[in-house]
């Protein structure tokens, strides 16, 4: 099976109001660990959708004006993102999405293909979260000793990093740092059950 690991940067939490401006996933195959293939762009924004940004969202992204006016259109990642699926055979039962914050990264995925295009080419529908895996091994863990209890660690994923031992998400925030620091912490909580 084929994990996508993937991670959104945008210029604002709503969805509706505001736009993906960088995607990047990795595809693995979850019994090995083996990357497959990667993804990341730039979306370009209009300067009326770059006005509605969020100078917090921006703030923790470091984006510009200057770089997201050269990233590619909507409609060019959606095709790349479309041709790279169809390259690997990317279906629901054979795939799973694997986020952060899946709520977030699915609806602004959305604004490069569609939820009813996502259906027609049965792309998986199941997106996983890093937090509730966490959470449940922390439950399992905390048994033993309280110190484990997600309520003692928290759940982001650079607090989950810290549980671990491992460093937290290269700054500033952006797309692909965010998929590869993903990667690292869902090896540490879930493991690759072939893994060499």
């Amino acid at each position: 099976m084929l994990g996508i690991f993937l991670d959104t940067e945008t210029n604002g939490l709503n969805a509706q109001k505001h736009r993906i401006l960088e995607i990047a996933f990795q595809l693995l195959d979850v019994s090995t660990g083996e990357v497959k293939e990667q993804y990341h762009t730039l979306i370009a924004q209009s300067p009326e959708e770059w006005k509605q940004s969020d100078p917090e969202s921006l703030s923790v992204t470091g984006f510009t004006w200057e770089e997201v006016s050269k990233g590619q259109t909507r409609e060019t990642a959606a095709a790349q993102i479309k041709a790279l699926f169809a390259r690997w055979g990317v279906k629901r039962g054979e795939a799973v999405f694997i986020c952060q914050n899946p709520s977030f990264d699915r609806a602004f995925f959305s604004q490069l293909v569609d939820p009813e295009t996502q259906e027609s080419l049965l792309w998986p529908y199941h997106w996983l979260d890093l937090a509730s895996m966490f959470w449940m091994e922390s439950i399992r863990r905390g048994k033993t000793d309280s110190k484990f209890f997600p309520w003692n660690t928290g759940i982001s994923k650079d607090r989950i990093a810290a549980a671990y031992q491992l460093k937290e998400e290269d700054k500033p925030h952006r797309a692909m740092n965010g998929v590869k620091h993903l990667i690292l912490c869902y090896k540490a909580v879930v493991g690759f059950s072939n893994s060499r």
